[in-house]
Parts: structure tokens; sequence; C-alpha cells
């Protein structure tokens, strides 16, 4: 048997969704292969936690992976920022409930297996909104919160685009900065919040009412509060490369930001129009690469089922 899980995007509601703000994330199609006919060779924290003593099935994320390099120039593998522990997590416990007879793509089924993987996710990473969780299980564009799942269309005429920075980030590392500020300057920190949460909201009425220029306006205000935010903190949440192509995607009337807790990982351009000649030729003197990416419509699913009367 094979389970395949998406990746995900956050395009807006970082830091902001873990105080109940809505946030805005795709599933892309990019993805996480649990196989149970494969003895796990290595395994996740999360899917050790989540199996136990029972017999985990192998979990490829390969695609949400990229090959790199070090300081010293020795191969490397480095994460996207695609949301891969939570991919492999929800391809790996959805095994468990095809083999028992679910059927996978029934919502109560889903609403299940979301609600086993965030806890799942949130005990091993010590905390978390689980939306990249969300974005594996249900597929697709979600306006998603701490109490709600919600399927959204983007805006007609959105354009978007994902690049690689070419270096991976810690998200504990950036929360454990953000929770640093919290107990230093709450004042601070609130004000920073309040931003975040404002550009978060914007952008959920904006796909609520389908305004183009509303959600980018929504995802600059995004931008600039997670660079106040990384200020503020002492962390680059938003780190100069990115907000040098955030000034360059600004005089053609888009936003470029990173997806996520951001420190590096993945940049998402959105506008009216496809990335210019002019953006592109910095992205890529920058170091970044452009990383082909579309949404993935429907979420974990069985991929090759399980040969009839095989032992269970």
């Amino acid at each position: 048997m094979k389970v395949a899980a998406p990746g995900k995007l956050l395009l807006t509601g970082a830091y902001a969704v873990l105080e109940g703000a809505p946030a805005i994330v795709i599933a892309v199609d990019r993805h996480a292969m649990a196989d149970t006919n494969k003895a796990a060779a290595t395994s996740t924290r999360e899917v050790e936690l989540a199996f136990g003593a029972s017999t985990a099935p192998h979990v490829d994320a390969a695609p949400l992976y990229t090959e790199g390099r070090t300081v010293s120039g020795a191969a490397k593998t480095l994460k996207l920022g695609l949301g891969s522990s939570a991919a492999m997590l929800v391809a790996a416990l959805a095994t468990r409930r095809a083999r028992s007879g679910a059927d996978l793509r029934c919502m109560s089924v889903r609403r299940e297996l979301f609600a086993e993987a965030r806890a799942v996710h949130a005990t091993s990473q010590g905390g978390g909104s689980g939306v990249d969780v969300a974005a594996s299980v249900y597929g697709g564009a979600l306006c998603y919160s701490l109490t709600s799942v919600a399927p959204v269309e983007l805006p007609p005429g959105l354009h978007l685009a994902a690049f690689f920075s070419g270096t991976s980030a810690r998200t504990s590392v950036l929360r454990a900065a953000v929770d640093a500020l919290r107990l230093r300057d709450p004042m601070l920190y609130r004000e920073c919040m309040d931003v975040l949460r404002a550009g978060a909201v914007l952008a959920s009425r904006a796909l609520a009412s389908c305004v183009l220029e509303t959600f980018l306006a929504a995802a600059d205000v995004t931008r600039r509060a997670l660079a106040k935010l990384g200020l503020a903190a002492g962390t680059p949440i938003v780190p100069t490369r990115f907000m040098k192509l955030g000034k360059s995607a600004a005089r053609a009337g888009a936003v470029f930001l990173p997806s996520g807790a951001g420190g590096g990982d993945v940049g998402v351009y959105l506008g009216r129009d496809k990335p210019s000649a002019r953006f592109t030729h910095l992205a890529g003197k920058l170091g970044f690469t452009h990383l082909p990416l579309a949404i993935d419509p429907t979420g974990v699913r069985l991929v090759e089922p399980e040969p009839i009367g095989a032992a269970r």
C-alpha cells in the first residue's frame, strides 16, 4: 500500500495563527509517500511517536528536500520548508487508517486523521498551530485557524511563484526567539503581533470577497510585520536577501515574503503578473532558485491499495 500526502506553502498568518488569527495556506504538488511494503529505514520523531512499538511504514519525502552544499563543499540534504515533517506523519498515519478499511476521501475520516496527526505533531514539536498538517490532510487552498478549517479560492488573476533560498531554517529557533521577545518586552511583542494579526484578517477577508488588490495589500502588511518582528526579536525572520527581493517585487506592484516562520527556506512571490526577468535575474544572483509548484487540490490519498489477501 502507498499513500501520498502533500507539502504546503503558508502565504499569510505566520506567527499570528498561533494566537488564533486566520492563516492562508496551500497544499503543493510535492508529496511524502508512505509505503507499507517497505521497512522504515529511517524515521522522524513524529512518526516514531505515532507508531511507538508498532511497525511504521517507510516514508519517502525526497520531493520536499533538495541537494545542497556545506561551507566546506560537502553534499548536504536541505529541507525546502514545505512542511515535510507534517506530510510524512500524515502519510504514515493514513496508511494505518486505510488498512483498517477507512476511505481517505471521506471527510469524517479526514477530520479524525487531522486531529490525530495534529496532536502528535504538536507533542513532538512542543507546540505549533497544525496549519501544515491541515494542508497535508485536506489539500487545496485553506483558511485555517486553531478552531476551524475551510476551503477557499485564491483571487482571480493572482500569479504565485516559489523560490528556494538555498538555505534551510529551523522553525524552533525562530519561535524561541519570538517567545523570548514576549517575555522580555510584552508591549513590543504585542505591537508586532497586532500588525501580523491585522494582515492575516485582511487576507482572509480579501479571499472571501475575491479581491486581488486587497489580498496583495494583506501580503505586504504581513511582509513588513514579519520584518519588524524579526528585528524586535533579534532573529532574521526576513533575511537581507529576502528584503532585497521584496523591494524588487514591490517596484512591480507585487509582494515577495517568506513562507511560514521565515529565516530561510522558501519565499513566495504574489502578483498580478508573473515574476519579471529582472526579478528572476536578481533572485538568481542572490542564490535563489525557482521552485516549480502547483496547488494540490486533493490532499492525502491512496495511491496504491494493499494487495488482496495481504497480511495485516
